[in-house]
């Protein structure tokens, strides 16, 4: 078996994927069982896999044999990925203490702060781990806790940790509209929750090691702390320090008011400044680390005077702004060359105007839509709308529209309709954008040849609701329900490049607009459900009324 895998070179991802989880689970279960040659093919065929496997594919495999790991090179093969991969592989990976001795020498800091958060290894283990030193772990234990328990060691929480830890250059900024989607999400969510009785945190203390990772911390959550640098500066809205404190550290100089951004509760999360001073062990000089001191920034140290800047809607409809009006200005010099007002132009730059014009239109729609899915959020149905809208229309009216879309990607799209009539409550702008945001997304995540498969359904003429369901595209057929809302998931398991707006944006927006018109969106197992109010009765009465008069 190992044999036909290890002589088939992959074509393509795919065929990488495949290969990657079946020599991961060979291996997994009888690589103990397995010549030393298929050993060192397998190894040696895994490592190269490994860059053209995607790194969700990496964590699922991980995963799935984590319990069942007893052959140790594949543990340490798993160990030496990034930390989201290994730390999966490490805490309930199961090996024999020979195998753990062997394999600590060879894992990262990050890997060890795993290990030393298990409280099931052997006792010889621990003493391998102390031996090494605390410098020698991500997460090394304050001096006042070193007699404690395993158990204790558990509450700096590696995993978090590894999860936050910077990826390569290329995956680690997220698109400007992913990023922009995580900023309308977070504005919506604290303006529809209650504020916590608990009030924010006013100062903490913290200490780090000569790495510059935070170790001790008193007066927050440990979790909220422990296990962040203050020697890289973190960027992009992630929790971490500034350039200031990165700077003063490689200097081991005193670092004053630097910014710190935390993530976790309403006590713990938002900006924090800080003050250290860097510490010497008195009986070498050897560098230790530093103490420092946080307190919460005072107004005039905020941007603009703004508490939370993040927070305001305001900084959401300046962005929308400043996005709009360049474009307009575009589109606008663009249609003046395109009709020639300001005298003849050639036929290729004329061209090259009008292409100007249909882009800006597009980027336009999309405007359109982050404005819509920042309104969203507070919108709120006391009633239902009194407009009617015939939406077995809309829908074969957004098919045409879509012609072009679905021969582009070669995929078929086919809408029956099941009961009827299909009147609605809601805009005739809203239904369209709706049916249209919903369909574009899954035929754009669809494969060439694939056949797109819906109903639209009323189950009587007097049923609250009326139902556009859809079933899932073979490419997202097993994504749970928090990844297709993910701004940042892709069937290929990274972050979109090409799509301008993610699968998650276009499904949120629609789940938005359906609530606000007193409907929702359900993503189930095998489809996708639009729900919007029903009117079927009312324009039957009315009608009937007119048949009489």
């Amino acid at each position: 078996m190992i044999a036909t895998i290890l002589r088939q070179a992959p074509a393509d991802r795919r065929a990488s994927i495949i290969a990657w989880r079946q020599l991961s689970d060979i291996l997994a279960q009888r690589g103990n069982q397995l010549s030393d040659d298929d050993i060192r093919r397998s190894l040696h065929a895994l490592a190269v896999l490994r860059p053209r496997v995607p790194e969700s594919v990496r964590r699922d495999c991980a995963r799935a044999i984590a319990r069942h790991g007893r052959f140790a090179p594949l543990v340490a093969l798993y160990a030496n990925d990034v930390p989201a991969v290994s730390a999966i592989m490490l805490r309930d990976a199961r090996l024999a203490e020979a195998d753990w001795l062997a394999l600590l020498p060879a894992t990262s800091a990050m890997a060890r702060s795993v290990l030393a958060g298990r409280s099931d290894l052997p006792h010889g283990v621990y003493r391998a781990l102390a031996s090494l030193g605390s410098a020698s772990v991500a997460l090394p234990q304050p001096e006042t806790a070193a007699q404690q328990e395993p158990e204790v060691v558990a509450q700096a929480e590696p995993a978090p940790v590894a999860e936050t830890a910077p990826e390569p250059a290329a995956e680690s900024h997220p698109s400007q509209i992913s990023e922009l989607v995580r900023r309308i999400d977070k504005y919506q969510s604290t303006r529809a929750q209650p504020s916590p009785s608990r009030a924010p945190r006013a100062a903490f203390l913290f200490e780090t090691g000569p790495d510059g990772v935070i170790h001790w911390v008193e007066g927050v959550t440990r979790g909220a702390v422990i296990g962040l640098s203050i020697a890289e500066a973190a960027f992009g809205g992630e929790p971490g320090t500034d350039g200031v404190a990165a700077g003063a550290f490689r200097q081991r100089a005193e670092i004053i008011n630097a910014r710190m951004l935390l993530e976790g509760t309403a006590a713990d999360a938002g900006e924090w400044r800080f003050s250290a001073l860097p510490w010497f062990d008195p009986a070498t000089g050897q560098f230790r680390g530093y103490r420092a001191s946080a307190r919460r920034p005072h107004r005039n140290e905020m941007p603009y005077g703004r508490p939370a800047p993040e927070d305001s809607g305001d900084s959401i409809r300046q962005l929308i702004h400043e996005l709009r009006s360049p474009l307009n200005a575009i589109s606008g010099f663009a249609q003046i060359i395109s009709g020639q007002m300001f005298g003849p132009v050639s036929s290729g730059y004329r061209s090259m105007a009008e292409t100007i014009v249909g882009d800006a239109a597009s980027v336009q729609s999309i405007i359109d839509d982050l404005e819509t899915a920042a309104r969203s959020g507070t919108a709120r149905v006391d009633a239902p709308s009194e407009e009617v809208v015939d939406i077995g229309a809309i829908v074969t009216q957004v098919e045409s529209e879509l012609a072009a879309l679905l021969a582009d990607q070669r995929v078929d799209l086919s809408i029956s309709r099941v009961g009827g009539p299909f009147f609605g409550h809601s805009s005739d702008a809203d239904v369209r954008r709706m049916i249209g945001r919903l369909l574009t997304a899954l035929v754009d995540v669809s494969e060439p040849g694939a056949i797109l498969v819906g109903q639209l359904v009323t189950e009587s003429r007097h049923d609250d609701m009326l139902q556009l369901r859809i079933v899932r595209p073979a490419t997202i057929r097993f994504a749970t329900s928090a990844e297709l809302l993910d701004p940042g998931f892709s069937p290929e398991g990274e972050a979109p490049g090409a799509a301008v707006l993610s699968l998650g944006f276009s499904l949120r927006l629609v789940d938005s607009l359906a609530r606000a018109s007193g409907g929702r969106l359900d993503i189930g197992h095998n489809a996708l459900t639009l729900h919007l109010p029903s009117a079927n009765s009312k324009a039957d009465a009315g009608l009937e009324a007119q048949q009489g008069e």
